[in-house]
């Protein structure tokens, strides 16, 4: 096999990366865990097809490099404006108490200090791709503990810049590690200020001057050549390649050339990035993954459980209420894909040893496919906690006090969410004087409302005792706009059971969706995707000289799925 040369080697890996993808999709699980997989089943410690993994290791740093470049490219600081404390704050106390009781274990299991720490910051991150996607998948993205999870995930994947700074330090002994951690930070402040100054007046000229050819070919070349151009140069500096990389984009990600730049160099991230994970498979040792189940679930056990009570503590202790601690908490239990970024630093420093890779990989591969169950698992944990009055107690905890003040209404609106998709309904009652009330999760979406004097009640509108707050006897029409289905189900059987009269109108995404809200007594459901392409129809039909009363008959046949 060593014959036929490297070449050979990398159709192995991109074959296997192909193969591993593919399967992983079709199991509807990440395709990075096929590419671990693949790597896993073609190293020396698998099959034995790849013997070369140094030279195999070389070229997948290219994938490092690209990643942390696009990261630095799509970085955007009025995004981390948003996100507010919970997420800045909160996301720094839980890498850090993440990483302080990965250090107990590690210290636990008789590892050396180093070790123990370094494997501490890799259980601390989470995984972003996984994460965003469930969230997107079960309509959650934009719901109260969706936006915290999503601003904590942020805060992870750029903390992976310091952590790849600092953590290589702990290589050397331990006397020196002070004089280290001294050095690398006057390393990486040296290349940050050599490459503000390029980044300031070098990179826009020659971009500008690049993008004046109108030749994308340059373009992409030029943008590929300044990514691995500052790689190098954090290399001379003893900082890592792919921090100088980040750097790089960041740079660059404020210019107006950050879009295509990004557009371009996604391809190149994604191909290298693919034999990144693969050469990481091949350094685990497969024979001590098989060889020590107990252990590797006893270890992702652990995982799961602190990173589910300190990622639940912190929306708790920034005032968010017991069913968003719940679902934060059991959203964020996996270990990231940056974490194997992370492991691969800690290899290549000698800090981390090939048992301790192999446990930690399979703890992570453990964790990522367990994600979909346990974000499932937080919905059943809500609904059995709502049953006993214990749980119905710890649920309603943080019910706001100021809700009983409420001035009672009658035939009014209750909208369950205050975001974006009830604005403009709030914008028609106000401007008809028709009373209305808002319940919503998000504390800070509650004080904004009372500010400019909207009635508003903070809680769960799903719970029957905030629906009582709500006035829900009394009023003539229910407007749920959640996101989630799931939480459309819950407050649509709740409502029912207090008031089987009442007029409900839901938003749902998805047909089979639908049917059940019907089934369960919503009188009108609305589908935002679905009306969207109505209106562009309206849109089209009118440019192309269609009346408004044929365009109107034509459209409400496609609502009643009519239209042949």
């Amino acid at each position: 096999m060593e014959s036929l040369g490297l070449g050979f080697e990398i159709i192995i890996v991109l074959v296997a990366a192909v193969a591993g993808g593919v399967l992983a999709h079709r199991l509807r699980l990440p395709v990075l865990l096929g590419y671990l997989l693949a790597g896993m089943l073609v190293s020396p410690h698998g099959l034995g097809l790849v013997q070369d993994t140094a030279a195999i290791e070389g070229l997948a740093q290219i994938g490092v490099v690209l990643l942390l470049f696009t990261l630095g490219l799509e970085f955007s600081l009025d995004e981390l404006r948003k996100i507010g404390a919970v997420a800045v704050l909160g996301g720094i106390a839980q890498i850090l108490l993440t990483a302080l009781a990965g250090f107990g274990l590690g210290s636990a299991l008789g590892w050396p200090v180093a070790e123990s720490i370094f494997f501490g910051f890799l259980i601390s991150l989470s995984s972003t791709l996984i994460v965003l996607k469930l969230l997107l998948e079960r309509g959650e993205f934009d719901s109260c503990h969706g936006r915290i999870m999503t601003g904590i995930l942020l805060i992870q994947d750029l903390s992976l810049v310091p952590l790849m700074i600092i953590l290589p330090a702990l290589g050397t002994s331990g006397a020196d590690v002070g004089p280290a951690l001294l050095e690398a930070g006057r390393n990486a402040l040296g290349f940050i200020v050599v490459m503000l100054g390029a980044g300031l007046f070098l990179l826009p000229k020659v971009l500008d001057r690049v993008a004046r050819a109108r030749s994308r070919e340059l373009f992409l070349i030029s943008v590929v050549s300044l990514s691995l151009a500052a790689a190098i140069a954090a290399a001379f500096f003893g900082v890592s390649a792919a921090v100088g990389a980040f750097i790089a984009g960041l740079l660059i990600g404020r210019s107006v050339f950050a879009r295509q730049a990004l557009a371009d160099i996604v391809p190149f991230r994604d191909a290298f990035g693919a034999l990144f994970f693969v050469s990481l498979g091949t350094l685990a040792d497969l024979s001590f993954i098989t060889a020590n189940p107990g252990l590797i679930i006893g270890v992702v056990a652990f995982i799961i459980a602190v990173k589910f009570f300190i990622c639940a503590a912190i929306p708790w202790i920034f005032g968010y209420n017991a069913r968003t601690a719940l679902f934060t908490g059991f959203g964020l239990t996996q270990i990231g894909e940056f974490s194997f970024v992370l492991a691969g630093v800690g290899v290549a420093a000698g800090i981390l040893r090939e048992t301790t890779y192999a446990l930690t990989l399979g703890a992570a591969i453990t964790t990522m496919v367990l994600t979909p169950f346990v974000m499932s698992a937080a919905h059943f944990a809500y609904r059995q906690l709502e049953k006993f009055r214990f749980g119905q107690r710890m649920l309603s905890l943080r019910a706001d006090e100021s809700n009983h003040a409420v001035q009672p209404l009658s035939g009014h609106t209750i909208i369950c969410g205050g975001g974006r998709t009830s604005d403009t309904l709030v914008k028609v009652l106000s401007r008809r004087k028709l009373a209305y009330l808002i319940i919503d999760l998000d504390p800070q979406v509650i004080k904004r409302l009372r500010r400019a004097g909207v009635p508003s009640i903070y809680g769960d509108a799903s719970n029957p005792e905030i629906l009582a707050c709500a006035g829900l006897e009394k009023a003539k029409l229910l407007v749920c706009t959640f996101p989630s289905f799931l939480d459309v189900e819950i407050t649509v059987k709740n409502a029912r059971s207090v008031n089987p009269r009442i007029d409900i109108v839901a938003r749902v995404e998805r047909d089979r969706d639908a049917e059940t809200l019907h089934n369960i007594g919503v009188n009108e459901l609305v589908k935002p995707q679905f009306e969207a392409s109505l209106e562009i129809t309206r849109h089209a039909l009118h440019r192309y000289g269609v009346n408004a009363t044929e365009i109107q008959y034509l459209l409400n046949s496609l609502r009643q799925g009519t239209m042949s």
